[in-house]
């Protein structure tokens, strides 16, 4: 392809394990196939399942049989550089985020990614590019959660539990969105500011306030869902605070897995991409000011120190700048 360099910079892997096995290496350029888009990534997603891609989780879920070098990330965001034959809509220098959760080949972790062109999209509202490579992870996990799994409604109340992560943040914001009013649980003072900055009705610290307590004050005749991006007992103390018949839901990989009350439906999901549910994402999103929060951008050549920060406290997102 005219233009396009034959090798690139990427982190990755010789063998499933520890932060120790990451690596920079020189890897050739991934040739977009008839039905997919190559991207100029100027960001990567750094999410908290990304571990567990590293010690081979994904492998063993799929069953397929991974090749070394193995790229690591499942989401990033870029410009285009060229699309496959089969592909329409998408010109070279557009901007676009992409999500690869599970599909062999796609790793984000690099300056050059192939991606299907039904998990490619053009950035919606006023992200910046660095926003929107966590976008797909947070946003379509939400989402699933809140719409295809809890299916809220307008009018109904929720308890979002992790307000100030990834998910969680971005939870706030689609269950407003969605008509919703919401009551958030996140931790430390920082996590609640980011709750209520971004349209939490009520938030409070789930580790230094009688979460309960402010729960039923807030919905006196019990919350109608909860979504728990967290686990633990503050997690299921807090869903006694739904009303007899709510739901509840988590997305699958919260630990330790979340236990309801008897009489409360509890739910698990994943958060997987396909054109329907990133078209529902990106119009909720355009409908007004959104909001990613990176929490800090690691340099390509630092992603190990990223997947070290994954086990700090920290809020929304963390991401790699590709240069």
């Amino acid at each position: 392809m005219t233009g396009i360099p034959e090798t690139m910079q990427a982190i990755a892997i010789d063998r499933f394990g520890g932060v120790e096995e990451m690596k920079r290496m020189t890897l050739p350029v991934p040739r977009p196939g008839p039905d997919d888009v190559l991207i100029r990534l100027e960001f990567a997603g750094v999410g908290e399942w990304d571990p567990f891609e590293r010690e081979g989780g994904y492998a063993e879920m799929t069953g397929e049989t991974p090749s070394f070098p193995y790229t690591l990330g499942s989401e990033g965001a870029g410009t285009v550089v060229a699309a496959g034959a089969n592909v329409r809509g998408f010109a070279p220098g557009e901007p676009v985020y992409a999500v690869g959760f599970l599909i062999p080949g796609t790793g984000f972790y690099a300056e050059y990614v192939a991606v299907p062109a039904q998990f490619v999209s053009r950035i919606p509202g006023a992200l910046t590019a660095e926003q929107a490579s966590g976008l797909g992870g947070i946003g379509l996990t939400a989402l699933r959660g809140l719409d295809d799994t809890l299916k809220v409604q307008p009018g109904e109340s929720v308890l979002v539990f992790g307000a100030g992560g990834g998910v969680g943040h971005a939870a706030v914001q689609l269950a407003k969105r969605m008509g919703a009013r919401v009551f958030a649980v996140a931790s430390g003072a920082d996590g609640v500011a980011l709750a209520k900055r971004v349209g939490a009705d009520a938030a409070v610290d789930g580790r230094a306030d009688d979460v309960l307590a402010a729960a039923r004050a807030f919905g006196p005749d019990g919350i109608d869902t909860a979504l728990l991006t967290a686990g633990g007992p503050a997690a299921n103390d807090a869903l006694r605070a739904l009303r007899a018949g709510g739901r509840a839901a988590y997305p699958n990989g919260v630990e330790p897995a979340p236990t309801a009350p008897d009489g409360i439906p509890l739910h698990t999901f994943n958060g997987e991409p396909d054109p329907d549910v990133i078209d529902r994402l990106n119009r909720l999103i355009e409908k007004g000011p959104f909001e990613v929060h990176v929490a800090r951008t690691f340099p390509l050549a630092q992603a190990a120190d990223a997947h070290r920060a994954l086990d700090e406290h920290y809020l929304g997102k963390l991401a790699l700048r590709v240069d």
